[in-house]
C-alpha cells in the first residue's frame, strides 16, 4: 500500500530515526498541534466535537471537502490531550491534507508503529490510533450524508 504523498514523507522521516529521536520529533509535532485548530472564519463541511472514553478530553473534528472531493481537517484539542494525541494531531493533518476522501478511508493503520516506534504502541495502543479513527468518522459521516441527498 502506498500512502499519500505528505504522509508518506513523514513516515519516511520518522522510520529509521533512533527511539530517542523519535520521542523528540514526536515531542516537535506535539507543538505543532494548535496550529491545526479551525481559525476564525472558516467553514465546514463537518463538525464532530466531543469527549470520548479512551481520551483525556475533548477533541474537536473540523472536515471539509472541496470540489475536488479532497480532504482539509482542523483539530481542535482540549488542554489535557496527551502529548502522543497532539502529536497524531499535526501528524495527520498535514499529511492528509488534500487527499481524496476516498483515498483517505482506504489508509491502513499500518504506518502508524513506524511513526511512533513498536514500545509506543503497545503503552498507548488506543492514543495513537484515536485521532485517525476519528478523521476517518468524519470522512464516513461525510459520504453517507453526500449519498443521501444524492438518492432524495
Amino acid at each position: 500500500m502506498s500512502y499519500p504523498a505528505k504522509l508518506q514523507q513523514i513516515i519516511d522521516l520518522f522510520e529509521y530515526l533512533p527511539e530517542e529521536e523519535k520521542r523528540e520529533t514526536l515531542i516537535a509535532y506535539a507543538d505543532q498541534a494548535a496550529a491545526q485548530a479551525p481559525r476564525e472564519g472558516e467553514k465546514f463541511d463537518l463538525e464532530d466535537v466531543r469527549k470520548d472514553e479512551e481520551c483525556t478530553d475533548t477533541v474537536g473534528v473540523f472536515l471539509s471537502v472541496d470540489p475536488e472531493r479532497k480532504v482539509r481537517f482542523r483539530i481542535n484539542l482540549g488542554p489535557q490531550v496527551q502529548t502522543l494525541t497532539r502529536a497524531m494531531t499535526a501528524i495527520l493533518c498535514k499529511g492528509m491534507e488534500g487527499v481524496p476522501i476516498e483515498e483517505l478511508m482506504d489508509v491502513p493503520a499500518d504506518f502508524v508503529p513506524k511513526i511512533v516506534g513498536a514500545q509506543l504502541v503497545r503503552q498507548r495502543s488506543q492514543t495513537v490510533y484515536y485521532i485517525l479513527t476519528r478523521m476517518k468518522s468524519a470522512c464516513k459521516v461525510w459520504l453517507n450524508r453526500e449519498r443521501a441527498a444524492a438518492a432524495s
